[in-house]
Order: C-alpha cells, then sequence, then structure tokens
C-alpha cells in the first residue's frame, strides 16, 4: 500500500506542476508580479494537499506571526524537495538564490525569470557570493524576501550541521532579520528516494535574528536555534502514534536526545 500510494502521489505531483504550468501560461506571464505569484503559490497548496489526499502525509507549518514585515532572510533546514515548495506562499514577494543552469529549461525557466530570481555560476564561490549579494540588495530595496538554504544541499534529518559560511556574509552585508525554519521533512518525503510516507510534517518558523550580531555570534545562534528546534520536532516525529522510518542518522540523534534527557531526569 505505502509504494502504491507514493507511486501515485508521485505521478499526480508531476501532472499537477505540468498541467498548471500550461493552464495559468496566458495569465502568468502577463499579469504583473505580485499578482503572477498567486500562479506558484496555488500550485504549492495543490501539491500539498495531493500529498494529504494521496500519500497520507499533512503538513502543518506554525509561527507565521514571526515573519517579519518587509524584507527579510528565510533560512530553512534543507532536507528534501518539500522544503523548496512549503514555506514560499507565506511570503508577500519571496526571492531564491539558485542555478543559473535552471533558467534555460524550457518552460520551467521562464516561470524562474518571471520572478527576478538570482541566477549564479557556481564556478567560483567568491564570484557567486558577490554576485549574489549585489542582485539580493537590489532585491531587499524592493521589498522582497529572500530564501536561503544555509546548509547549502540537502542533508538528512539528523545529520550534524555543515552551515555554510555565505549566509553569514549575506546576513552582514544586508542587514535584515533572518528567520530560521526548523522541521523534519526528511522522514516523510526522504532525499532521493521514492517513497512518500504518510504522518505529519511539522514545520516552524522560529523568532527572527535581528541585524547588527557579529559575524561569529550570528553564526552560533543560528545554528543553535535552528537545529534545537528540528531536535523538538524530532522527538515530536518519534513519538507520534504511526511514526516514519528513522534513517541511521535521525536513529542516532534520537538516541543522544533521549540519552541526554535520561542523565537530567
Amino acid at each position: 500500500m505505502l509504494q502504491l500510494r507514493s507511486f501515485a502521489f508521485n505521478v499526480a505531483f508531476y501532472a499537477n506542476l505540468i498541467v498548471q504550468m500550461i493552464f495559468w501560461t496566458p495569465y502568468y506571464f502577463l499579469a504583473p508580479r505580485h499578482r503572477a505569484w498567486m500562479v506558484p503559490k496555488f500550485w504549492s497548496r495543490s501539491s500539498l494537499w495531493l500529498q494529504k489526499v494521496i500519500a497520507g502525509t499533512e503538513a502543518r507549518i506554525e509561527g507565521i506571526e514571526n515573519l517579519p514585515e518587509g524584507p527579510f532572510i528565510l533560512a530553512p533546514k534543507h532536507q528534501s524537495f518539500w522544503d523548496t515548495i512549503a514555506f514560499f506562499p507565506y511570503l508577500r514577494d519571496p526571492v531564491y538564490i539558485l542555478k543559473r543552469e535552471l533558467t534555460w529549461i524550457p518552460f520551467f525557466g521562464w516561470y524562474i525569470s518571471k520572478m527576478k530570481m538570482i541566477p549564479i555560476h557556481r564556478g567560483s564561490r567568491s564570484k557567486a557570493l558577490k554576485d549574489a549579494l549585489r542582485i539580493a540588495r537590489e532585491r531587499m530595496a524592493e521589498g522582497r524576501q529572500l530564501i536561503i538554504y544555509p546548509e547549502g544541499t540537502r542533508r538528512a534529518p539528523g545529520a550534524e550541521p555543515a552551515y555554510k559560511y555565505g549566509i553569514v556574509e549575506i546576513y552582514a552585508q544586508l542587514g535584515v532579520p533572518v528567520v530560521p525554519v526548523a522541521h523534519v521533512a526528511g522522514l516523510f518525503w526522504p532525499r532521493r528516494r521514492f517513497l512518500r510516507y504518510p504522518g505529519v510534517i511539522h514545520a516552524r518558523f522560529l523568532p527572527p535574528i535581528e541585524p547588527g550580531l557579529e559575524k561569529e555570534a550570528f553564526l552560533e545562534r543560528l545554528i543553535a536555534e535552528t537545529e534545537a528546534g528540528c531536535d523538538e520536532l524530532l522527538l515530536e516525529a518519534a513519538d507520534a502514534a504511526n511514526p516514519p522510518p528513522f534513517p541511521p542518522t535521525a536513529a542516532a540523534r534520537l538516541e543522544a536526545l533521549r540519552g541526554a534527557a535520561r542523565l537530567k531526569a
């Protein structure tokens, strides 16, 4: 049954993407950008609805009151494709830093270009960071919200944190709040896996980190608060009535957290 529901959801997910991309094309490219955002946001919400109905996986996102007005940086954990589509519907006018090659894909790349994202060439890290900062500063001046994944690439739930220094430079240069986002979506929508596990993907927008901190102090706080939030949600997932299977990294982290709790008791 798990395999059948996972297969059905994957087919429905990509069919939903293709059909909506074609159906909404006239409106999307003729409407102003602020109105055109309705299309990808509707697609995101409909995809999460399909995941709930077909795969039995509910999305529960809280902490919306922690999102500031105006420009800020959203900094989610990156474990799954899920966290690339679940959060932008809560932002007024989000912008991503992404590989420029994505803009070359027919239809998909055109959709990206419409939203004035930040495409970068990853051949040179220093040049890529300079380009990203230059364009991000322009986007922030428009009152937009930058979504950036501090660890860069997807990592398994419970894995040791591996935060890149790029988020620190962007925070220091842009001078806007950073909102960490904790979740354990990788338990339910694993990276590079076909199966989609039922349950509740619980994600949380954490209180914003205000601008002006020293670089090292900011990084320490970002890591500490994000990882503490993820640990809490990992324990919650483990104690659920029907917990998803835990990969080795998550199982080891769970044992460490429970061991620490036993020592305190």
